[in-house]
């Protein structure tokens, strides 16, 4: 999983139940000055203000952190708190030598990573990079749907590499921090730095690299970055839900350079891989799962590597919280509230008009404004198009969220559906904005 509804809305929510957990006052003065950092995959990110507190709530509070986390996501997560030096480094994007906590945890390593058909190539290729960094396969081009491993590659990676080049200095970072972070700092004239910061490392992993297609400045940036790595012999690794040749909006420069290394792609996992997918989860989290139960997970669920593992952590919960059996009928709960999950977290208007306004790099006021200026327009005619498919809203219910009457709504909505018809590019930013939207949910 990523985003929610953003780390800030998940730790809002998580406070919130601690204080049914706990009390509120013991919330008040024990969490106080805690604040949501990123979500990375199954970890939440902390941050607190001392050091000690950051040790009091590891000792005394984190499994009560945890309890509300499960609740929240149905599955287990792992929190991570930093503070002082080690926050400031995370914050930097400089990961060293023993900083495994802030990019995954041992379980995302090669020896973790279940290996079956769909997926050997992609596998086959990264542990090759992770042995000689740099030396061949440069840039290594990952790509997939979503819960599939990517990230999970992208990680062992990162801890091979480390193991065995202790002094390597690495950063990591998703495509759409990387534009967000680039416009910052064009904002307060710091490129320089930024500049600095991404192209003296010796290994560079960038997740969903495609979130910077489409954006001019970005492209230009990376595009630099790209080149100041690959000619001083450094590793790139890149994720992606597509290959380059199928980003539209991705200059053919960096189309080329993509190509120049490696493309390996991983497919949904076979019957077999899931069955085995399904055993090695189990083996990690200590629970012993019946052939049968195995054998029913792996026949429906069948496409998402993530949900897989979600459902096993389903289980582990109702065993350990609730005392019940692994058999057929808790696992077809299991599966079945894990497909329905994202039914019951749709996202709001709010977020809808963020993440638009959050690509065409504006204000969610604006959107929401009365400004006629082409950018402005476009932008809140895709959000009203991209609310109307994702929620159950009505037209009326929707020009309320805008200031419209319900005929402005539907003379926007029928400009994008005419628009989508012949403008791939507008297809593919309708496509990662939702993607961005699902991501926040999931």
């Amino acid at each position: 999983m990523s985003e929610m509804n953003s780390a800030a809305d998940i730790w809002r929510s998580a406070v919130k139940l601690l204080e049914q957990e706990l009390t509120p006052a013991a919330v008040n003065l024990w969490f106080a000055g805690v604040e949501s950092v990123a979500l990375e995959g199954d970890r939440l990110i902390l941050s607190a203000p001392t050091d000690y507190k950051k040790n009091l709530i590891l000792t005394r509070y984190l499994q009560s952190v945890k309890k509300v986390l499960n609740d929240i996501f149905a599955a287990e997560i792992d929190v991570v708190i930093l503070a002082g030096e080690e926050l400031e480094k995370y914050r930097s994007g400089a990961v060293h030598r023993n900083d495994n906590t802030l990019i995954g945890s041992d379980e995302f390593t090669f020896e973790h990573f279940v290996v079956g058909s769909s997926n050997q190539f992609a596998y086959n290729a990264a542990t090759h990079v992770a042995s000689n960094p740099g030396s061949s396969y440069n840039p290594l081009f990952i790509y997939g749907e979503s819960g599939l491993g990517k990230t999970h590659l992208l990680y062992a990676i990162y801890h091979q590499i480390h193991r065995d080049h202790p002094d390597y200095q690495t950063i990591f970072i998703k495509g759409d921090e990387f534009t967000n972070e680039l416009n910052e700092a064009i904002r307060t004239k710091t490129t320089d730095a930024f500049r600095q910061k991404y192209r003296d490392k010796d290994l560079l992993l960038m997740d969903d690299i495609q979130f910077i297609a489409g954006k001019e400045q970005t492209q230009e940036e990376f595009f630099n970055t790209f080149n100041n790595l690959y000619e001083a012999g450094h590793q790139i690794v890149l994720t992606s839900d597509r290959p380059p040749s199928e980003m539209s909006r991705l200059e053919n420069r960096l189309q080329t350079r993509f190509e120049w290394g490696l493309l390996a792609d991983i497919q949904p996992p076979d019957y077999e891989t899931r069955c085995a997918i399904i055993k090695n989860k189990a083996i990690l989290l200590g629970l012993e799962m019946p052939p049968v139960a195995i054998e029913y997970i792996a026949q429906h669920m069948t496409a998402n590597v993530r949900q897989i593992e979600g459902t096993v952590k389903r289980l582990l919960a109702y065993r350990d919280l609730m005392g019940e059996d692994i058999n057929n009928e808790n696992v077809g709960r299991a599966i079945r509230e894990l497909i329905h999950a994202p039914d019951d977290c749709v996202p709001s208007p709010e977020i809808i008009v963020e993440e638009t306004a959050k690509y065409y790099t504006m204000e969610a006021r604006q959107i929401l404004g009365t400004s006629r200026t082409k950018d402005v327009v476009q932008a809140r005619q895709v959000a009203i198009y991209l609310i109307r498919s994702i929620t159950n809203l009505s037209l009326p219910e929707i020009g309320k969220v805008f200031g419209k009457d319900h005929t402005t709504i539907m003379h926007s909505l029928s400009k994008i559906e005419t628009q989508i018809k012949t403008n791939r590019d507008l297809t593919e930013i309708i496509r990662d904005i939702k993607s961005n939207i699902n991501s926040r949910s999931s």
